[in-house]
């Protein structure tokens, strides 16, 4: 087990900027930036897992997001008159991430057998499938309006729809299922997941089930972005198929690969450049425009650092190091080196 001692200093200081950061911050930047940044990067996570550190890329990671979102006004409480089970937070949370993860189960169990570019067109048509039919159908998923008037949960009394308490339900959630991941990357199953990445051939030889390891794989990521779905629904109180069309579907890629897929941190840093290049970008050029600006980021960021902003990050510091490493003329150890020479 990791000792406190052994956290390196950065992360301790990120986890204090983090728990620290509602001090200084108003409620926009509290909700809108902060919270917000969590919730797409929790979702982008899932991503992640899936093509990180098992090299699936899926598109359908916002798809049981937003299914999961939707169980919640479904079998909890709406102003639309449509379903409404009226059951408790308490039940539809889990119910909401089983259903998260049993469609992203379900969606690896067709994809799995096909990499590349053909899984990328099997889970875009599904998630497309998915995205037309619940705008469709009226008599669960309320059609083209979907569901809105969706009440926040209350803890101890407290609305956690609002803003401090918000803030604090997605770093709690969003911190521990970082720490899940990093754990999962280290257990034999995240070992496995990777090895099945690096050379499926060997593994199966070795007796393992390729198959069920990466079905298994999107089960969990399934898990992670219902989390990151029902956050949303939270923070929103809304839920329609506009939030899982497939330009938002485009945007979680593009925020997981921005930010860099080797490792968990990636999604959240890829989803907080996204946001506040959503927030501001528009006061210096237009709404219409953001997608362009988007786009060029994307090329940018793939064209100079395939790692994505952490990638340029880990060069920095590799150079910086090699830097301070190199001996410099007059010291000790270059004249000793001219010595030998």
């Amino acid at each position: 087990m990791t000792r406190i001692g052994q956290i390196p200093p950065a992360w301790l200081g990120l986890a204090a900027l983090l728990l620290l950061f509602p001090v200084p911050a108003n409620e926009f930047f509290l909700v809108q930036i902060g919270g917000y940044s969590l919730v797409l990067g929790t979702i982008s996570l899932s991503l992640m897992i899936l093509a990180g550190y098992g090299g699936m890329v899926s598109l359908a990671q916002l798809t049981a997001a937003g299914l999961a979102a939707y169980t919640i006004p479904i079998l909890g409480n709406n102003t639309q008159d449509v379903m409404g089970l009226g059951f408790g937070w308490w039940l539809t949370i889990p119910i909401a991430l089983i259903v998260g993860g049993v469609f992203s189960a379900l969606v690896g169990l067709i994809a799995v057998r096909t990499s590349g570019i053909y899984m990328i067109m099997i889970t875009l048509a599904v998630a497309v499938s998915v995205f037309f039919f619940t705008r469709q159908n009226y008599g669960l998923f309320n059609g083209f309006t979907g569901f809105a008037g969706i009440g926040a949960p209350e803890l101890f009394g407290i609305d956690m729809r609002a803003p401090l308490p918000f803030y604090y339900l997605c770093l709690t959630v969003s911190g521990s299922l970082f720490c899940a991941t990093v754990y999962l990357s280290r257990s034999p199953f995240g070992l496995s997941l990777q090895a099945v990445r690096d050379n499926p051939r060997r593994v199966a030889a070795l007796g393992y089930s390729v198959v069920f390891v990466r079905i298994y794989a999107f089960f969990l990521a399934g898990i992670v972005a219902a989390a990151g779905g029902i956050l949303l629904v939270i923070l929103n109180g809304r839920i329609s198929p506009g939030t899982i069309g497939v330009d938002v579907a485009i945007d979680i890629l593009v925020i997981a690969v921005v930010g860099g897929l080797r490792h968990p941190l990636g999604p959240f840093i890829g989803a907080l450049a996204f946001v506040l290049l959503e927030s501001f970008a528009i006061d210096l050029i237009d709404r219409e425009r953001f997608n362009t600006v988007i786009g060029a980021a994307f090329l940018v960021v793939v064209l100079f650092s395939p790692d994505g902003i952490l990638g340029l990050w880990e060069k920095l510091r590799k150079r910086i190091g090699a830097e301070t490493a190199m001996p410099r003329r007059g010291s000790l150890s270059s004249i000793q080196r001219e010595e030998v020479s």
